[in-house]
């Protein structure tokens, strides 16, 4: 006994329970497809989609077993989606069982009209995912723009993360420039960024008017978009360009290209991609201030720490040198008197190093001091291991801002070099380093002087210590 069809009615049932039980666009697209033909007992099914929205034409069918062409009839139903067309479906091929009648269109209508309710449906849910999607890439950036270092690591972040949300071929920011165009300042790309950054949009190109006014631009075609001037522009093609703009300040623009022949930007994705472009602006002022905000508490901890330095440390110390100097006077002090000389020179220089170590942290944190003063005392710090003891050093004279970069460089490298020597000699317990500038050549040529003096074995008229001079016209 043979097992009878199932009753259409039935299989009518099953065909819309099984397209409004996925909310995947794809899948529904598809289930449409798969019940229309079981509905039907088509050979082959096709949905072909006619909504620009949805990246334009495109279709979806089932397997065709037969891939010979065949003459008989079509039936085709159109799929609206609210009041709008979405697509059409079309049904042939049906061997052995005539033409499609009435009843297959009237059922295929209902289907339809439940393909229609599914594929809004699949919409709004991609909708919201898209949103979300968007909402926790915002939320992601602003958690790590608050909590790296560097402005040009938080134009990076911005840059990858809304490439991987618009599922752009880039992301690039571009920075105003001084002439009034518009350069590539961070490319984030899976393919290579040869050439993008330094690419520049030159002042009078149509599109800056509105870039630097903090409008965003959409383009269809980058590459044959007049308004675009850039040599990379060939690379791509679907593109928009937001301002990445808070509180009427424009940090630059965020550009979200996408290859050419790619999937156009539909609204959602534009009003989404501006709305993150918003919130990573907001989210690089903050991160900057609070930078601005970090650099500040640092310099204010150094300069309480160099004050207290000066005024405790180096008062004490002077009110000690003082006393040891009155004592050396008094009557009867001969025996002694050495050891006292010792002590006040021993003073002095400490004097020196703390006034030199709280000019040092008077230097602003956020840019490494780069001046003759603090290089000179990275070198007597870094040979204190090989010598025993740190060097004392002095300066005299407004070093950082007489002696030019070549100079220093020379100065440095002989620094280097004594302090080596001084290191290779036996019975070294003290090294005393000074740099002074202005200081007069025999010829009476301004210029700047070091001095390395140690008090090992092999030198002077008694056989102990040795001094190293060493001057450079400036």
């Amino acid at each position: 006994m043979t097992a009878q069809p199932a009753p259409r009615l039935t299989r009518l049932l099953e065909a819309l329970l099984g397209v409004g039980t996925d909310l995947d666009l794809r899948g529904v697209l598809q289930r449409i497809v798969d019940g229309a033909a079981e509905l039907t007992g088509a050979r082959r099914a096709a949905l072909v989609i006619t909504d620009p929205g949805d990246g334009g034409p495109a279709e979806f069918r089932t397997p065709d077993p037969d891939p010979v062409p065949e003459t008989a009839p079509e039936l085709r139903v159109p799929i609206h989606v609210r009041d709008e067309e979405f697509g059409e479906l079309r049904l042939a091929g049906r061997p052995g069982a005539g033409p499609f009648t009435v009843e297959d269109e009237q059922l295929l209508r209902v289907l339809a009209a439940q393909a229609g309710v599914s594929i809004g449906n699949a919409r709004l849910y991609e909708t919201a995912r898209q949103r979300e999607r968007w909402i926790e890439g915002a939320a992601a950036v602003t958690t790590a723009l608050l909590t790296e270092e560097g402005a040009g690591d938080a134009l990076t972040t911005v840059a990858e993360r809304a490439r991987l949300l618009a599922d752009a071929s880039a992301g690039v920011i571009l920075h105003p420039t001084a002439e009034g165009g518009m350069e590539i300042v961070t490319a984030s790309t899976p393919d290579d960024p040869d050439g993008m950054v330094g690419a520049t949009i030159a002042p009078g190109s149509p599109v800056l008017e509105q870039l630097l006014g903090g409008e965003p631009v959409f383009l269809e075609d980058s590459a044959t978009d007049p308004r675009m001037t850039t040599h990379v522009r060939h690379r791509f093609g679907p593109s928009m360009m937001l301002p990445l703009q808070a509180s009427g300040r424009l940090i630059g623009t965020l550009a979200l290209p996408r290859r050419r022949g790619g999937r156009p930007y539909t609204d959602v994705e534009r009003l989404l991609a501006t709305q993150f472009a918003s919130q990573a602006a907001l989210a690089l002022v903050l991160a900057d201030a609070r930078r601005g905000r970090e650099r500040l508490a640092v310099y204010e901890d150094r300069d309480r720490i160099a004050r207290d330095l000066h005024d405790l440390v180096v008062q004490r110390l002077f009110a000690t040198g003082m006393m040891l100097e009155s004592t050396q006077r008094r009557p009867g002090a001969d025996d002694v008197r050495d050891i006292l000389g010792r002590a006040v020179d021993e003073l002095r220089s400490t004097v020196q190093e703390v006034r030199t170590t709280i000019f040092a942290l008077r230097q602003p944190p956020a840019e490494p001091p780069a001046g003759l003063r603090v290089r000179v005392l990275r070198e007597t710090a870094s040979a204190a291991a090989r010598l025993g003891a740190a060097p004392s050093t002095h300066f005299r004279g407004a070093v950082d801002t007489r002696v030019p970069d070549r100079v220093a460089d020379r100065l440095l490298t002989a620094l280097r070099d004594a302090l080596a020597d001084a290191s290779a000699r036996p019975g070294v317990s003290r090294v005393e380093v000074t740099v002074e500038t202005p200081a007069t050549s025999p010829e009476g040529r301004e210029g700047v002087r070091l001095r390395v003096a140690d008090d090992g074995e092999g030198g002077g008229d008694e056989g102990r210590g040795t001094t190293v001079t060493w001057w450079a016209p400036l």
